[in-house]
């Protein structure tokens, strides 16, 4: 018994020598000596390959994928200058400084083409790196489809972030009929300091980011300022939601309805939001659905109504017309619908029917406020003299200021 367990064990021993990258060798003696793939979170990701050959090694090409949902398999090529030799040492750095970053803990997978001037070519089988923040103490929790990071807060912390987690999930699927297609991971840095090094050239108003296409959602959460994280959550972990029910390489949804779902996620219309709305409607100066399915304005005021309007349409439609069409609507959406297509099909009106059925129903006499309505600040949230909300969805990622927590788009 002794024997054959040694036999076995030499059988494992002799094939994870052949199959590894050090060994790798094409007839002619062309050989990978080394394969490395080195994360410096979150600058840069660096690989390196060594070769060796009785003729000259004369080309060396990288490739690579990203794990992250699109709508085709994509992987990238990377040309390697270098002298030939018989023997070389090769490095290629990826400076995410020149092509945005990465979330932490994003799955690449490498392999390389080696060939020598007597034409002998070796291909390495694909090898997979995370691009982890190794920093800091990472402690996980895991619930269904949701995986927390975090490294200071203790358990409690966690949990409470979790249950905030589940509860979004529960009220959406009450609502909405949409769930998690797929795993997103959240990362939970202890502050706004923290986050932002983990960033590229993170503006000083970034709180948190949303990687839609990556799943991810990474946010600074101090254990004192938990209130302003479990709403962030709730927010952005929508906008993942909906991402994923959604998404398709023929249209985006109308920012009225991806932003008015992660307000209405949150909970009832906060008051600052609702005095804002009815002055609007006192005063006719409301917007149209229409300007509402575009990016919202960068201009505090305006881009604040715009939230508070797009919760109204979406508070209207569900509880007009229910849960079953709202889902109906995100499926229609879904197979890349035009905004106006998606709603003549489901509810029986395009955006002008919607705008009108629901001034008709939110107008009241309400009398003009002499008052200048306060611009709403979540609470422990400082608000800064800047008249803009220096907010921005770019290439699937949503920044989140983190004195006022609101999204413009994203």
């Amino acid at each position: 018994m002794i024997k054959k367990a040694s036999i076995f064990a030499l059988v494992i021993c002799l094939l994870l020598v052949l199959l590894s990258p050090g060994l790798v060798q094409a007839q002619g003696g062309l050989t990978i000596l080394d394969s490395l793939a080195e994360a410096e979170f979150p600058l840069t990701l660096r690989f390196n390959l060594s070769a060796r050959s009785d003729a000259d090694v004369t080309d060396i090409r990288l490739h690579y994928t990203v794990d992250r949902e699109s709508y085709a398999q994509v992987s990238s090529e990377v040309y390697i200058e270098f002298v030939p030799a018989t023997t070389v040492a090769v490095e290629w750095v990826w400076d995410m400084r020149r092509t945005g970053g990465l979330p932490p803990g994003t799955s690449v997978e490498y392999w390389w083409t080696v060939r020598d001037a007597r034409g002998d070519k070796i291909e390495t089988t694909p090898v997979r790196t995370r691009f982890d923040d190794e920093r800091y103490p990472w402690q996980s929790l895991t619930e269904g489809n949701v995986t927390i990071y975090w490294y200071e807060g203790g358990q409690t912390f966690a949990d409470e972030i979790m249950v905030a987690a589940e509860q979004a999930l529960a009220r959406l699927v009450e609502d909405t009929g949409a769930y998690l297609k797929k795993p997103v991971r959240l990362y939970i840095y202890a502050d706004t300091r923290d986050l932002q090094g983990a960033m590229i050239f993170p503006q000083e108003w970034t709180g948190g980011v949303a990687f839609t296409r990556y799943g991810v959602i990474v946010i600074g959460i101090s254990p004192n300022n938990l209130v302003w994280g479990q709403r962030a959550i709730t927010h952005e972990l929508t906008h993942l939601v909906i991402h994923q029910m959604t998404f398709n390489p023929y249209a985006d949804l109308p920012a009225w309805l991806n932003e008015g779902l992660a307000m209405y996620a949150e909970g009832r219309l906060e008051v600052d939001y609702k005095a804002l709305l009815q002055r609007a409607i006192a005063e006719k100066s409301l917007l149209s659905v229409r300007s509402l399915s575009s990016p919202f304005s960068a201009r505090a005021e305006e881009s604040y109504l715009s939230y508070a309007q797009s919760y109204g349409l979406v508070e209207f439609l569900i509880t007009g017309y229910g849960q079953a069409k709202m889902l109906s609507l995100l499926n229609t959406f879904s197979v890349g619908s035009s905004y106006d297509g998606a709603l003549e099909k489901v509810y029986g009106f395009d955006m002008d029917g919607l705008d009108a059925l629901w001034r008709e129903k939110v107008t009241m006499p309400v009398r003009p406020s002499e008052v200048k309505v306060p611009i709403p600040v979540r609470s422990g949230i400082f608000l800064t003299k800047n008249p803009f909300i220096p907010l921005v969805f770019l290439n699937g990622v949503c920044y989140t200021d983190n004195r006022y927590f609101v999204n413009q788009g994203g």
